[in-house]
């Protein structure tokens, strides 16, 4: 997982509450067997129209296919984002599309977890304060908006500030890129100590006929 701290983008605005994860990743792909390539498939049923069983278009008026929100790393949405299912390939997808953070006034409980865990930012913000980057985002895709994790503060090139909170642990990880696998490996001399005392002990212990 790469480590976050200082993140300066343009947001890509989707003022729509309760998208929930069949629409982050809608269920066809949770077939695949790996654990990449599913930022191709954000927001699927949304980004093309399906032309014929095999054959699907761009969505030329969604947001994620405008040229001018290209390279967009911070997504804003509106209330209880990530509601639904509890399957982590949302996560997937929005880290693999490129976003780094999402800023919305509220999240479900599991995405919010999944999110953290995939090296995601989730700001949480008052509902005013949403609104106004969101509109500012939407007249102007130049709009840039600043994260600082260690701080916990959002602020933009118009001069909006905000605090949001976080959980100590997960910023701990956020900001040091450490994800599971990360966390354990962490302690590493002290595991592979103890498989050789283990190892050791199982060897050279008495072995029944």
């Amino acid at each position: 997982m790469t480590p976050i701290n200082i993140l300066t983008s343009k947001a890509m605005p989707l003022p729509l509450p309760n998208i929930d994860t069949d629409q982050i990743i809608p269920k066809q792909f949770l077939k695949r067997i790996e654990r990449t390539g599913y930022g191709e498939f954000l927001f699927y049923d949304w980004r093309y129209h399906l032309d014929t069983p095999d054959a699907v278009t761009p969505n030329r008026d969604f947001v994620l296919n405008k040229a001018e929100y290209a390279g967009a790393e911070i997504l804003i949405a509106e209330k209880n984002f990530g509601c639904g299912s509890s399957r982590e390939h949302a996560a997937w997808a929005i880290n693999q599309f490129g976003f780094r953070a999402v800023i919305a006034p509220s999240f479900a409980d599991i995405f919010f977890s999944n999110a953290g865990k995939n090296g995601i930012i989730l700001v949480r913000l008052e509902e005013e304060q949403v609104q106004t980057l969101m509109d500012r985002s939407t007249r102007n895709p130049e709009h840039r908006i600043t994260i600082n994790l260690e701080h916990n503060t959002v602020t933009d090139d118009a001069g909006f500030h905000a605090r949001f909170e976080i959980d100590p642990f997960r910023k701990y990880c956020l900001l040091n890129g450490l994800d599971d696998i990360g966390l354990t490996l962490r302690h590493v001399d002290a595991l592979d100590s103890f498989e050789a005392k283990h190892d050791a002990a199982f060897w050279s212990a008495p072995k029944m006929a």
